[in-house]
Parts: C-alpha cells; structure tokens; sequence
C-alpha cells in the first residue's frame, strides 16, 4: 500500500458539521500538537493485531477522529483534550478494524470444520490427511478449500478486550494525574530523550529511525549497508545501553554493577551514563513535552538522524 500523507484539509469535505466552541487557529493548534497521539494509539494496537494490518488505514481513521475531536471539544466541560481525543481515536480505530475484519460469519464457520475433520483425519490416518483427503471428507472440492484457507489467512482476527468504547463523558470521573505525577512523567521522557542523543552515532540512528521515525528495518540496513540481522543487534545493544543509562539516573538501585569496572565495556558504559548527566538539566527535559506531558513537535529527534 503507498504511504500517503493525511491533513487536516483532507477531512474538510467528508467530515459532519461538529458544534465549533474554538476558533480555527486554535483548533488547527491542538490537532498539530496532538498528532503524536494518534501515532502513539495506531503503535499500541498494531503490537496487538495481525501483522498484515496496514498502519496508514488506522493512522488515517486517527488523524480523522482527531480533526473531529478538535471542533467538537469545549474546554469549559473540564475534560482535558487529550482524554477527549484517545477516546474517539480509540473508537476510530476499532471501528476501521472491523471494517477491515471482512471475513463472514460462514468463512468461519468453514475454517472450524477443516480444522475439526483435519484434526479427526490426522488422527485416524495417523499423518497429517492430503488436500484431496480433506476435501473428500468435507464434501467440497481442493479449489474451494484452497480458498477458504485464503479467506481465513486474509481475515482480521481482533482481540478487543480491554479497550473502552465509552464516551469522553463517562472519562469526568477518571483520576487526572496530579501535578506531581505529571512532572514526574515528563522528567522520565526528558531524560529518555537525552539518553538517545547521548549514545553513540549509529545506535542513536538505528533508534531514532525504527521507533522515532518507524521505518523498516530493512530499509535502515540499506542505509547502513549492512543485514537486518545486524541492526536487530544494535537495536538490542542500543536498548540495553538506554535502560541501564536510565536506571542509572532514575532509580539507582535497579542499575547493574559491572563486574569488572576497569574493563573497556564497563568504562565505555560509565562514559555514557556521565554524558547523560552532562547533556541534560531540568529546564532542558521539560523543555521535551508540553504540560500534558506530550514530546513537543520536532523535539528530541536527534541532529544526526535528521
């Protein structure tokens, strides 16, 4: 599927007229500043779904779920943007993906019975039955087999447990982070951003492109000329780099000790930690996020990988 670019444009002609309480200018502001939301929902349910979901059709719905969200939202109801907006992106994207749940209640009900007469043959055969095995029993025919096991292969199969479809009204009564927290959240994404710009060049790249940016792993290999294997491998090596970095500056006790601290690994490990220190301060980590706690636009996305 071709990557394309959706903006708020884009929505102008298919989206119902919403009560406007904002002015455009303002409205167009939430939307760029949130747009980072709907990337953030689209990830976490991707890492729940089939493979074969596209990211463009759920950022797609997300990004039209938020237009929508920013002319319907009235500040004076006391609900922050943010919890009215993921709900309906929520919404927005559970809906996309059962619209792209296509497979009918019979393609279903077909593939329990291959699987029961398979499973019943391979029993009574002892071996796993041919296709023409099968289709005998069944009394359908190999070509019709063969498609309804395409059918069930190119079906969504969705998990939606845990995902609420109630409205931003039923959210009034839900704990909002207190100031604390907030500052507490926001220093943690601070220092994650240091951390990144403080490892090494090509870690850095490597993390920055694969979850910053989201691209391919393959086609980060291309730009380094080396395997995806190779990547994975900095990819692992850069995240355990990020982990121990931050333990060591948020919460000590969970920060390994090396067992030897004179070897190369453990000085270059230390030398990191230090350049964490020395790259970031208060003022600079909440400089990343907005008081909401989101990563400002183009902030933290390190020199070397833009």
């Amino acid at each position: 599927m071709t990557s394309t670019v959706t903006t708020a444009a884009d929505f102008d002609a298919d989206t119902a007229p919403a009560a406007t309480v904002l002015s455009a200018r303002e409205q167009e502001e939430l939307i760029r500043t949130h747009m980072p939301l709907v990337g953030h929902l689209v990830r976490d349910m991707l890492s729940r779904i089939p493979n074969h979901i596209h990211r463009d059709d759920l950022t797609s719905a997300g990004l039209h779920a938020l237009v929508t969200a920013a002319r319907g939202w009235d500040p004076d109801r006391g609900i922050p943007f943010h919890r009215f907006a993921s709900t309906r992106i929520r919404g927005a994207i559970l809906d996309e993906l059962r619209a792209l749940d296509w497979a009918t209640r019979s393609v279903r009900t077909k593939a329990r019975a291959t699987d029961t007469t398979r499973a019943n043959l391979t029993t009574t055969l002892g071996r796993t039955p041919t296709p023409e095995e099968l289709a005998q029993a069944l009394g359908t025919t190999t070509s019709e087999l063969h498609q309804t096991d395409t059918d069930v292969q190119r079906a969504t199969v969705l998990s939606l447990q845990g995902f609420t479809t109630s409205s931003a009204d039923d959210l009034v009564t839900e704990k909002n982070p207190g100031p604390e927290d907030m500052l507490i959240r926001r220093e943690q994404i601070g220092y994650l951003h240091h951390a990144i710009s403080s490892l090494p060049d090509r870690l850095q790249l490597v993390i920055t492109e694969y979850f910053l940016r989201e691209r391919p792993m393959a086609d980060i290999a291309a730009d380094l000329g080396v395997t995806e294997s190779r990547i994975s491998q900095l990819r692992a090596e850069a995240l355990s780099l990020l982990k121990d970095g931050l333990n060591t500056h948020l919460d000590p006790e969970l920060a390994p000790a090396p067992d030897n601290p004179e070897s190369i690994t453990a000085r270059r490990r230390a030398n990191y930690y230090a350049s964490i220190a020395n790259s970031t301060s208060m003022n600079s980590r909440l400089a990343m996020t907005n008081e909401h706690g989101f990563t400002r636009f183009g902030a933290g996305v390190p020199a070397a990988a833009a």
